[in-house]
Parts: C-alpha cells; structure tokens; sequence
C-alpha cells in the first residue's frame, strides 16, 4: 500500500513534471514558432532588399556605363575640336607666312620702283639741267648774233 501511495505520487510527481515539461515544449514551440516567423519576414526582407540592391546596382552600372560615355563623347569632342583648332592654326600661320613673303616681295618691289624713279628723276634733272644750258648758250647765241648784226647793219 505504502510502495503503491509512493508510486503514485511518483507518478502523479512525474504527471506534473510532464505537464509542466510539456507547458514548457509549447512554450518553447510558441518562441520557436514565432521565431521562425522572425526569421522567415527577415528572410523575405533580406530577399526584398537583394531585389532592391540588386536593381540599384544594375542602374549604378547603367549610370556608369552612361557617364563613361559620355565621358568618351565629350573627349572625342574635345580631340575633334583641338584637331580642327590645330589645323586652322596651321593654315593660319601658312596663310601669315605668305603674306610675310608678299610683304617682302612687296617692300622689295616698292625700293626696287623707288630707286627707278630717283634714278629716272635724277636722269630727268641732269637732261632738265644740260637742256637748260642749252638753251642759255643758245640764247646767249642769239644775243650774241643779234649784237652782231646790230653791229654789223
């Protein structure tokens, strides 16, 4: 009698540990359960947020990809416009070099009509000149043969 009493409260011991054991398991499910629903919205928000990162990372490559173009435009602008400064330069300075040598041949030309001319006027004066003593022995002839005829009539 007293081994069955003592078995039964073993037992009815045993009863309420299982109970609370089992208190305990549900509870513990309970936190697991809801952890696993934790994990699952953290699970769908890591997923959202990959999604998220993945499309901003596609359009930081497609904004790279942009600027880098535009960056190679713009370069190629540039090189185009330096090479027609640099050819307009250079046709610049062909042009300045043929005017420095029509300048040349012009200044040339004008010192080489100037020396003509001095030397056409000077040419001009000396005949100017000996026409003029020509003319002052030929008048001077005349006087001469006017007084002599005076003289002589």
């Amino acid at each position: 009698q007293e081994d069955k009493k003592q078995l039964t409260l073993k037992v009815e011991e045993l009863e309420r540990k299982l109970e609370s054991t089992s208190a305990q398991n549900i509870e513990f499910l309970q936190v697991i359960a809801k952890r696993e629903e934790s994990i699952h919205q953290c699970q769908l928000r890591l997923d959202e947020k990959t999604r998220e990162c993945s499309s901003l990372a596609r359009q930081l490559e497609m904004a790279i990809e942009d600027a880098k173009r535009q960056v190679e435009q713009t370069r190629e602008r540039a090189m185009s416009r330096e090479r027609a400064a640099q050819s307009k330069m250079l046709d610049l300075e062909t042009q300045l070099s043929r005017n420095k040598t029509e300048l040349n041949q012009l200044r040339r030309s004008k010192d080489d009509a100037e020396h003509r001319y001095e030397s056409r006027l000077q040419d001009l004066k000396d005949r100017l000149e000996q026409s003029e003593s020509t003319n002052r022995s030929m008048q001077n002839y005349v006087q001469f043969l006017k007084s002599s005829y005076a003289n002589v009539f």
